[in-house]
């Protein structure tokens, strides 16, 4: 899925008992996919729109607007389409960004009252009914979650709780960037990895300050490692698919005198803000190289741990689905997001790859086999499938490799072919002297009339190797021969 782009959604929620005490009004407007702003010290000015692949409007209620997105509404959108490329063995994340008070951690996780469950616990349920369903002697999974918080630029073990220092972060050359030493817990149902959440967001920190009674003052990152073992009863041999479905819930940008934040809530705002700036930043510099503008010289990954850790799923070989919620500041962000185009690939064994691209190789054949029967001047007609049977080393080679320890496939194929030029009388000869530059006819051949065998064009003569006149040179121990005797 190379060139794949973030899809990015953005979602309006109603008043806090802040906003509504301050008699506030609602700037923002949604038709459809579109977003439109006003700005109320400047009426004059025209309204500003965005256009971004899902727009929620959930500032009112269920009863007072039809157009009202739930929950549910949201995971059908966003969740269900990041699960489905996680079976198919993609990287996938989820990534929720706005002001402090915005309703991240509600899309996210939110209650456990019925109809308020987040993303994360539909998308988890999701995962083991499908499971479930999708689960035979040839097929198995194995679920395995972890869940960490970035405080003050310090990475904490949520599952851990009694690990207080800091864990150190590294990057694999080939995997990325990991946290060592975080416990990863397999988890065999739903309920498993409802209690995980359930203590892990117990040990998060969370404070109150005066935009937001229970503000996030650390980014959560829920990660599920995802396999997939399949047995293949042709081969005798066992592919795995690993996928790995990252949950990102940051914190909420704040203002220090809007949010009355001293001491220790002054210091975690300060970090807060500086990693999202640092992700603003690498948002921007991976737009600009995706528009083919200038590239830039360097991508400050490292300069916030948050951006480390999300290199893979930002710039790299994961798809990932930005949801934000915030005021004017957020819709420029979400907008460049947009911008960023991934190059995802599946996460499976090379050699199960190749497997996989043979047998729809083999697919493919029979298919032409069947669609012009057994006639061989129609299979040779086609355009790819002569270099395929067009040499000994080609297409009885793959016949005795691949056909034998596979199954049949390619083998049956070739033998088909095979037993055809026998009753025309031909040879093995015939396949090893075609070349691809001499074709034969395109004609179709009726199977109940025998054919004349197709004529091959002769060779280009052999021009003679050029003189090298008085001045040339040759050993004594290798004497020349008339060129007739070469031949």
């Amino acid at each position: 899925m190379a060139g794949a782009s973030v899809k990015v959604a953005v979602r309006v929620r109603p008043f806090s008992a802040r906003e509504s005490s301050r008699q506030a009004k609602c700037v923002i407007q949604m038709q459809g996919n579109t977003t439109c702003i006003t700005n109320p010290k400047l009426p004059k000015d025209a309204t500003k729109h965005f256009t971004f692949d899902y727009s929620y409007w959930s500032h009112t209620s269920v009863s007072e607007d039809p157009n009202f997105a739930s929950q549910r509404r949201v995971y059908q959108d966003i969740g269900e389409e990041m699960l489905a490329h996680a079976f198919e063995g993609y990287n996938v994340c989820i990534l929720a960004y706005g002001q402090t008070g915005a309703g991240k951690s509600y899309t996210m996780m939110g209650r456990q009252e019925p109809g308020q469950r987040g993303i994360i616990p539909q998308l988890c349920e999701d995962l083991f009914a499908r499971i479930a369903r999708e689960g035979s002697p040839e097929l198995s999974f194995s679920v395995e979650v972890s869940y960490l918080e970035i405080y003050c630029e310090r990475v904490r073990d949520l599952l851990n709780p009694k690990s207080r220092g800091g864990l150190r972060v590294r990057e694999h050359p080939l995997l990325g960037p990991y946290v060592q030493d975080l416990s990863r817990l397999a988890v065999a149902s739903f309920a498993d990895i409802a209690d995980l959440m359930d203590s892990g967001n117990k040990a998060r920190t969370v404070a109150a300050t005066n935009m937001n009674e229970t503000s996030s003052r650390s980014h959560a990152v829920f990660t599920i490692v995802f396999s997939q073992r399949r047995q293949d009863p042709l081969s005798d041999l066992t592919t795995e698919k690993v996928s790995r479905i990252s949950l990102v819930d940051l914190a909420g940008s704040e203002r220090a005198d809007a949010s009355g934040a001293k001491g220790v809530r002054l210091k975690e705002g300060a970090n807060i803000n500086k990693s999202l700036t640092t992700l603003g930043k690498v948002i921007s510099a991976l737009a600009d190289a995706t528009s083919k503008k200038k590239k830039p010289d360097f991508i400050p990954y490292r300069d916030s741990v948050l951006t480390w850790l999300l290199k893979e799923n930002l710039g790299g070989r994961e798809l990932a689905h930005g949801h934000d919620r915030g005021a004017e500041p957020g819709r420029h962000y979400a907008d460049r997001t947009k911008q960023i185009r991934c190059h995802a690939v599946i996460n499976e064994d090379p050699n199960a790859r190749l497997i996989r691209e043979l047998r729809e190789e083999v697919t493919r054949l029979r298919e032409l086999l069947s669609a012009q029967g057994e006639g061989l001047g129609g299979v040779w007609g086609r355009d790819g499938v002569w270099g395929v049977w067009g040499s000994r080393s080609e297409g009885f080679g793959l016949r005795r490799g691949f056909g034998e320890r596979f199954g049949g496939g390619v083998g049956d194929t070739a033998a088909v072919l095979g037993a055809q030029l026998q009753r025309w009388g031909h040879s093995e000869g015939l396949i090893r002297g075609c070349r691809r530059q001499h074709p034969p006819h395109r004609a179709p051949i009726s199977p109940q009339v025998s054919p004349t065998p197709p004529s091959l064009p002769p060779p280009p003569p052999r021009r003679p190797p050029p003189s090298m006149g008085t001045r040339g040179w040759s050993p004594p121990w290798a004497p020349l021969r008339p060129w007739s005797d070469c031949r």
